[in-house]
């Protein structure tokens, strides 16, 4: 069975993969087998697969795999008003690529080099290194944030202002431990609750006012 592999993995999976056959042709089974444990970790990190996108009006999809940790109203920086946050804790086993909770127009990206502290942590919202992008659906505006963690390292983003994006397309991904925060606006319908577990691009977050 194909495994489909998010394309930043590749310079990490493939020089696991030649470690490890060169360690089995040393007759060097330890070096081999950890070697091989941490090409096995990598492939399963770096998975990406397909997701049944939702069809309903106004829908708005989790932008990540993992664990609704939080649930609150908050005014960024970035938006005119409050919205609400629904921040979103990624571990080590969940999918790392990241999708686009509704379908518009890049408006703005914005890096901002920061700390690394635990991803779980609310602080992690305000301090950590950070990628913010803004869509623009037409009639309102949805803030999407990729958080490093304490591991993660590394953010990756290919949307660019000025690009439209479809519901559930792949924007980007978080290397290793992560948080995503999505900030829909007040008078959205919110449909996930604290510690459920969302899917990326399938599962729904809440509805937009239409």
């Amino acid at each position: 069975m194909k495994i489909p592999i998010a394309s930043d993995g590749y310079r990490f999976i493939i020089p696991l993969f030649i470690l490890t056959i060169l360690l089995v042709a040393m007759s060097q089974p330890w070096a081999a087998g950890i070697s091989g444990l941490g090409f096995l970790f990598v492939l399963n990190f770096f998975r990406d697969p397909e997701r049944a996108i939702p069809e309903q009006p106004g829908v708005v999809v989790s932008p990540a795999d993992g664990k609704v940790v939080e649930i609150v109203e908050e005014q960024d920086a970035l938006l005119d008003e409050p919205y609400t946050r629904i921040s979103i804790f990624l571990n080590i086993f969940n999918v790392h690529v990241q999708r686009t909770p509704v379908a518009g127009t890049i408006e703005k990206v914005k890096y901002n080099k920061g700390k690394f502290l635990n991803a779980a942590s609310h602080k992690a919202s305000l301090d950590n290194e950070q990628n913010a992008m803004i869509i623009d659906n037409g009639n309102q505006k949805v803030l999407v944030k990729q958080i490093a963690g304490l591991i993660a390292r590394r953010i990756v983003c290919w949307a660019k202002e000025g690009d439209n994006y479809n519901l559930g397309q792949r924007f980007g991904l978080i290397r290793f431990g992560s948080r995503v925060d999505l900030f829909l606006p007040l008078n959205s319908r919110i449909e996930v609750s604290l510690g459920d577990h969302v899917s990326g691009g399938s599962s729904i977050i809440g509805y937009l006012k239409q």
